[in-house]
């Protein structure tokens, strides 16, 4: 499948935003200042991610646009704390007036108990929904019951990250199967390098991993769910073992590091390899002047079948809480982080592949932007991370764990998915 194709395939089934900026609205008469928060996993004022400093650059031109009649305060954490913190919020009934998610389980949590917003409505009105790639057919994964309940804001793809110069220095070339990918690492690792940064102290980044693996051995996620497959088959036995042949090239200290600590070991030229989502260009290029004319991208090798070369892809939402005092400032602030602006800011700087047909300046944009768009036209097919593709976001949590316990010796591979079909079948 071309890129073209690929992409519209996956903006159609996956994600949508608008390119409409929001028009400030002229009153009559002076009135109180809308007040409304939004929140996000990342500190604002500390961040050198470059996609987070764009979130920043659009909270601050809403507020001077709309000054006197609506103001946005970020409520702002870290990534592994935002669920969580989130979560504690809306059972105290504080839930932010908008706040960020992810599609799929992540987002049923949401929208299942009324917290989420139908936003239908603000995105047909005025021809809004119109102006999204792919129109109202694009809304699958934020759509329940026929209504919409997010806006997603850019498209991710999770690729490997390589270092071009160790690559060379180790006479490694790019692998294409698993198990020259296992060879490179065995070159890079005699050349003195550390071949592979991964964090399982952040479980979902080892079953980002994990979820690679188990495509590539064709497993069928919906032959699972409905209970005509079990999690402990050839397939995901396979998937476990070559994950655990991988680890012995992981730094030594991947059980605890954090992502944020395990990027910095890519961009810290500490080691050779990242798997990570593209949104990780921002994130590298902020805190390293050195490491884009240095870095390669290429996709996650097959195992056995050419035909399983998929890509996980995905994008982060907006959501608006269904309690909200002032919707029309919410809307407002959804159509800023989707005008021309922020999208034409997420490709030529942060370096995430925009969602509107908006005009962007390739030649300026990070390189890595354009050796993800390989990637994507390679690919066969997109998936999800598993981890919120699967029954629930319990489910999700539960496949995480088993993975990490595999990768640290606590479990084998047949009883960590002995682990996961336990749980199937308690809660299908």
């Amino acid at each position: 499948m071309k890129v073209k194709k690929l992409l519209s395939v996956l903006l159609a089934t996956t994600m949508v935003v608008s390119t409409m900026a929001a028009a400030v609205p002229v009153l009559a008469d002076a009135g109180e200042v809308q007040e409304i928060t939004w929140m996000f996993w990342d500190d604002l004022d500390a961040t050198e991610d470059l996609i987070s400093l764009g979130y920043k650059e659009t909270i601050e031109r809403f507020n001077q646009d709309y000054e006197g009649v609506y103001h946005v305060t970020p409520i702002t954490t870290n990534l592994e704390e935002y669920y969580p913190n989130l979560n504690a919020k809306v059972d105290a009934g504080q839930c932010p007036d908008v706040f960020i998610v992810s599609p799929g389980p992540n987002l049923d949590v949401y929208v299942l108990p009324g917290v989420a917003k139908d936003l239908t409505d603000d995105l047909k009105a005025d021809g809004w929904i119109d102006t999204f790639v792919g129109g109202e057919g694009a809304f699958s994964q934020q759509t329940y019951d026929g209504k919409i309940y997010a806006v997603p804001l850019n498209i991710a793809a999770a690729c490997v990250f390589y270092n071009t110069e160790m690559f060379e220095e180790a006479g490694a070339e790019v692998p294409t199967t698993f198990e020259e990918l296992l060879e490179v690492c065995q070159k890079l690792q005699d050349a003195g390098y550390t071949p592979m940064t991964i964090s399982a102290g952040t479980a979902w980044c080892l079953s980002m991993l994990a979820g690679y693996l188990c495509d590539r051995e064709g497993l069928d996620l919906d032959a699972l769910a409905a209970g005509d497959e079990s999690w402990v088959n050839d397939k995901t036995l396979a998937a476990g073992e070559n994950l655990l042949a991988l680890s012995q090239y992981f730094q030594e200290t991947a059980a605890s590091d954090s992502n944020d600590i395990a990027t910095a070991n890519f961009y810290d030229e500490e080691a050779a390899i990242l798997l990570q989502g593209s949104w990780v260009i921002g994130q590298m290029n902020g805190a390293s002047d050195e490491i884009e004319d240095k870095c390669g991208v290429f996709s996650f090798p097959i195992t056995n079948d050419p035909s399983r070369n998929g890509v996980i892809a995905k994008s982060d939402s907006l959501a608006v809480s269904a309690t909200t005092e002032h919707p029309e400032a919410c809307i407002a602030l959804l159509k800023y982080f989707t005008d021309d602006t922020a999208q034409a800011y997420t490709a030529e700087v942060g370096g995430k592949i925009p969602v509107t047909n908006v005009e962007y300046d390739a030649s300026v944009a990070p390189k890595q932007l354009a050796y993800v768009m390989d990637v994507f036209n390679n690919a066969d097919y997109t998936f999800g991370f598993y981890n919120e593709s699967l029954l629930s976001t319990e489910a999700g949590a539960d496949f995480d764990d088993h993975m990490v316990a595999m990768f640290l010796g606590k479990q084998t591979p047949e009883e960590a998915f002995q682990g996961v079909e336990d749980f199937y079948a308690a809660n299908r």
